[in-house]
């Protein structure tokens, strides 16, 4: 039989142009699963290294990807410290806001994902190295108290602070409030010969205002007082607003709470040989009983008496306090630089005041200022003067 005419040609057209079609669809999606399965993944790198063993204190961490984005970094130490950071150039990197602390174990977790959606997980652990001298501080207030409107915020350090190290210092704390109060931080030689760095409100502080003191210290270098070796996070809260007046000529002791008198207390000052001290004190310890030793003000063994109910002002020994030994309360000024009342008087005004309360001392005949370290003693100067210690100014 023979086949008909053009019906031969016409099969062959089709069968070749089905096969060209399934050429072309099984080519097409080889090609495309290829280059998915191919595509590298974002790259992580971790600076310090991993398994660096002695890393330099003052270092900061950083993470960088090529290929892709990073999506999550977790920096911690071995005592559970996170190091917080912050991401960017749209991912591309991560950098520490702080810097690790002395002989420490860190942890670096981050997560990357690359243009095609490919997510990469790296992990990379390093030791710092030891400090040879470690400086501490002393925090006043104490985290959670509740103080009086006139209290500044004290830092005391264990070891010296060099001066071109401060300003670092100075960045790495930070003072929250709620409400916003306006405030700075100045300079400070303590009583005690110490390095301090103290904040003080413009003005007095507002009752019921939050505050929160932060201290991003860690891997911070002091100079010759050694590093900083941990963060500091706390907070207290500003009570009621307790003031109280001395008039020294007039032998009267006055206390104001939110502005208005609510009561007097007579008493003696000091006398005209070792008048008060006047000005803005700030009430900075509180003492149920104690004995008034005369060797710890300067007058050698002339005295050693017993009092109740002392607050304490100045750290050179200017005290509200009772005294029953004298016999010319709210009629002479005798005293050797303290104001004395009765036992009675001195627990209502050992209870009024609150440590942060202030007490301004006025018409007293002593000439000499007092210093900021003598104490809590940030009222002593104005605003602008206070603002002259600092080292950022």
């Amino acid at each position: 039989m023979h086949a008909r005419p053009g019906r031969r040609p016409a099969q062959l057209i089709a069968a070749l142009l089905g096969a060209t079609l399934m050429t072309a669809c099984g080519a097409g999606s080889g090609s495309g699963s290829s280059k998915a399965e191919e595509e590298p993944p974002a790259k992580v790198t971790v600076t310090p290294a991993n398994g660096d063993k002695a890393v330099k204190l003052g270092s900061a961490v950083s993470v960088k990807v090529s290929g892709g984005r990073l999506t999550s970094v977790d920096v911690k130490d071995d005592k559970g410290g996170k190091l917080s950071g912050k991401l960017t150039g749209n991912g591309s990197s991560w950098t520490s806001d702080g810097n690790v602390r002395p002989g420490a174990t860190y942890t670096v977790e981050s997560k990357a994902k690359s243009g095609g959606g490919k997510e990469t997980s790296a992990k990379s652990v390093f030791t710092t190295e030891q400090a040879g001298k470690v400086n501490k501080l002393t925090n006043t207030p104490t985290d959670g108290q509740t103080v009086g409107t006139g209290m500044p915020i004290s830092i005391l350090f264990d070891n010296p602070v060099d001066k071109d190290r401060r300003a670092d210092i100075e960045k790495a704390l930070k003072v929250t409030t709620q409400p916003q109060v306006t405030g700075a931080w100045g300079w400070v030689k303590d009583y005690s010969g110490k390095d301090r760095i103290d904040w003080r409100p413009k003005d007095y502080w507002p009752t019921g205002t939050k505050v929160t003191v932060k201290g991003a210290l860690s891997g911070i270098d002091s100079g010759t007082g050694g590093w900083f070796a941990r963060d500091y996070n706390y907070g207290f809260t500003i009570g009621k607003d307790r003031r109280a007046v001395i008039d020294v000529t007039a032998h009267k002791l006055t206390m104001y709470e939110d502005g208005k008198a609510v009561g007097t207390i007579s008493g003696s000052a000091g006398s005209p040989s070792a008048p008060t001290r006047g000005g803005i004190h700030t009430v900075r310890s509180k003492n149920a009983a104690e004995t008034m030793d005369s060797a710890t003000i300067g007058y050698g063994n002339q005295w050693m008496l017993d009092s109740k109910w002392v607050t304490h002002l100045t750290a050179s020994g200017t005290f509200l306090h009772s005294a029953p030994w004298n016999k010319s309360i709210g009629v002479v000024n005798n005293s050797h630089g303290c104001f004395g009342m009765t036992t009675s008087d001195a627990k209502r005004i050992y209870d009024f005041l609150l440590i942060g309360s202030t007490v301004e001392v006025k018409n007293t005949s002593n000439p000499n200022k007092t210093e900021v370290g003598n104490g809590l003693e940030v009222w002593q100067e104005s605003w602008d003067q206070w603002q002259q210690r600092s080292a950022l100014k």
